[in-house]
């Protein structure tokens, strides 16, 4: 390991999270968790928040944080369920809906990967006092499947599906995470997209413009998702 990783910022936090904890985070630390996290995507916001389905009892006192993944589940012979791994999805395909669930959930971490667009950091997260972790790179659902003690409970897994459904995880040592933002909307996705993005035109220089056809289409670069 290079000096760069032996000087990264490391924090175990214990969950739920308190704002004294999230106040001592950076972008760029790393974090591991103990205690309960709990995943929601698509499929339970939609049932919570637009078909009125109640939320599971004590939701907040018991977690807030919030996974987007689906899990690798299988059950085992106790009756519940064997965790191989977790795959991370992303986030920022949530943005419509995260503030309001934020606000029924007191979620105070938001945990997925690709980081979410630079105004969701200030107008979602901060006015929640709430930040973002990502997964570190790809192929590590087998990595966090480690920290995974077991399943605490699962939700609507009839109705949704395993990817879908609301699984609550007890994990211990659950990791690592790189923290995106911090209490103050920086991001460290948002930090270094504006760097690729200030030479990003240099890449198109000397190129024919492409033939578009399909209504919509730009050859705007800024319009780019990278």
């Amino acid at each position: 390991m290079g000096n760069a990783g032996r000087n990264l910022k490391q924090f175990r936090l214990k969950l739920p999270a308190t704002a004294e904890d999230l106040a001592q985070l950076e972008p760029g630390a790393i974090v591991y968790l103990d205690g309960v996290v709990y995943t929601a995507r698509e499929g339970v916001y939609k049932s919570v928040l637009e078909e009125g389905w109640a939320l599971p009892e004590g939701l907040s006192q018991i977690s807030n944080v919030n996974f987007h993944c689906s899990p690798a589940a299988a059950p085992d012979e106790n009756g519940s369920y064997r965790i191989g791994g977790v795959t991370a999805t992303a986030s920022f395909r949530f943005s419509r809906v995260m503030g309001e669930w934020l606000d029924r959930t007191g979620t105070k971490i938001v945990i997925g990967k690709g980081g979410m667009r630079r105004e969701d950091y200030r107008d979602i997260l901060v006015p929640r006092g709430a930040l973002y972790l990502t997964t570190v790179g790809y192929g590590t659902g087998a990595l966090l499947g480690r920290g995974i003690k077991k399943v605490r409970d699962v939700h609507w897994l009839d109705e949704l599906g395993l990817a879908q459904a609301m699984w609550m995880f007890e994990v211990e040592n659950f990791g690592p995470f790189i923290c995106d933002s911090d209490l103050e909307g920086n991001s460290l996705f948002a930090t270094h997209g504006d760097i690729v993005n200030q030479r990003l035109g240099r890449l198109y220089d000397g190129l024919q413009p492409p033939a578009l056809h399909r209504y919509g289409e730009t050859d705007d670069r800024k319009d780019e998702v990278m």
